[in-house]
């Protein structure tokens, strides 16, 4: 009889327990640890931040500051040597396989904790429960879960512990860098896993969250659903959060014939947004054109292997890649001139310290000179670009 639990309840309600335990963990993850406390994109209610504390010690046994810690180092090293996490250093079989071996690693270094662990919880509660006795929460949830459903609690339980290294540590961290769609050509190779972000309640969007990573919403395209944000506007709603920043949108003045600051301001906020519409409209275009005009075969298949190297940033290209590229810009001096002219746009911002006013003339000078090149896209994109300015976010 022991054996079987306190509480005979239906193997039904045992399945929809663990869903909904883990569907708790998985959103106190993202809305807690990584969008409230990792980059600081929305406030919680100091009651509900402590709700999702306590949920992630009984059902974890994670620390908040070394989490914090472990991801802030995989954004400032991202793809590098130092990436706490990264498929591109390991390979994805050890990601996928032993991610949270790794997060554990690098949440024992002291180091990594100093230095990027600030503004996390240091109260007495963190100091003298989660953080000394970890393990003692994920204890007390599996005597629990033993004695209400017996032998049945060990497998719910079980289920729970699998739930962040399975989905966290090793489908986000492992496939969230290896495949899958991008919005954006960051300067790491995250990805977005599926635009219904639902599972992983919006971790899923991994590619538009290396984008804007101080963004509270992962969505940013019309199809792409962002759970984790559904939360976070019902929080609001109650009073339980306060929405601090999210990913800018671009907006279009079609009667604005010349640049000025706010231009700029536009134009470098939403810089991947900027990047992505020369892309589409631009580049793609104009090597779909030289493809179609092409007739030799050589000279198709050269363009072909490079339609997708053509929109990479160039730290993404490998030896191949580059040589792929090469290749296609010595067939077509069109598709050699918006290259040059995509290199140089991204160029402009990356001016360590330059001025509005600096930044405002180098814009200038691009469009100007991109307008004399009697390529159209690239004619229309520039006249497009004196036009950007941002939405203000809805409430």
């Amino acid at each position: 009889m022991f054996l079987l639990g306190l509480w005979d309840v239906s193997a039904w309600a045992l399945v929809l327990w663990t869903a909904l335990s883990c569907h708790v963990t998985l959103l106190a993850v993202t809305v807690y640890l990584h969008r409230s406390q990792a980059h600081r994109a929305v406030d919680l209610h100091p009651a509900l931040a402590h709700v999702f504390r306590a949920w992630l010690w009984l059902t974890t046994g994670m620390n908040t500051k070394e989490w914090v810690s472990v991801h802030r180092k995989h954004h400032a090293r991202c793809e590098g040597p130092e990436d706490p996490h990264s498929p591109q250093v390991y390979g994805i079989r050890k990601v996928l396989l032993e991610g949270a071996e790794l997060y554990r690693e690098a949440a024992a270094d002291e180091s990594i904790l100093d230095k990027f662990g600030h503004g996390t919880p240091d109260d007495r509660l963190e100091n003298r429960l989660y953080g000394r006795f970890p393990t003692l929460g994920v204890a007390l949830l599996a005597i629990v879960e033993f004695a209400l459903f017996g032998l049945a609690g060990i497998a719910v339980f079980a289920v729970q512990m699998l739930c962040i290294p399975v989905l966290a540590a090793g489908v986000i961290n492992g496939l969230g860098h290896f495949w899958g769609y991008r919005n954006f050509e960051t300067d790491d190779a995250a990805t977005n896993l599926t635009p219904f972000a639902a599972i992983v309640c919006g971790e899923e969007l991994h590619n538009n969250h290396h984008a804007y990573p101080s963004s509270a919403r992962f969505s940013l395209r019309r199809w792409e659903f962002d759970m984790g944000w559904m939360y976070i506007r019902l929080f609001s709603v109650l009073g339980l959060a306060r929405v601090r920043r999210v990913a800018p949108r671009p907006a279009f003045d079609e009667t604005k014939t010349s640049m000025d600051i706010d231009t700029v301001k536009a134009i470098i906020s939403s810089r991947l947004h900027v990047m992505e519409s020369y892309a589409r409209s631009v580049v793609r275009p104009v090597h779909r054109t030289e493809l179609k005009g092409a007739t030799a075969k050589t000279e198709k298949r050269t363009l072909r292997s490079a339609a997708r190297d053509l929109i990479k940033v160039d730290a993404l290209l490998d030896e191949a890649g580059r040589t792929r590229v090469a290749a296609a810009l010595a067939h077509s001096d069109a598709l050699g001139t918006v290259y040059e002219f995509q290199d140089r746009l991204q160029a402009i911002w990356h001016k360590a310290g330059a001025s509005q006013d600096a930044l405002l003339q180098a814009l200038e000078d691009w469009c100007r000179q991109a307008e004399a090149t009697g390529i159209e896209r690239l004619e229309e994109f520039a006249a497009r670009l004196q036009g950007y300015a941002l939405k203000p976010f809805p409430g």
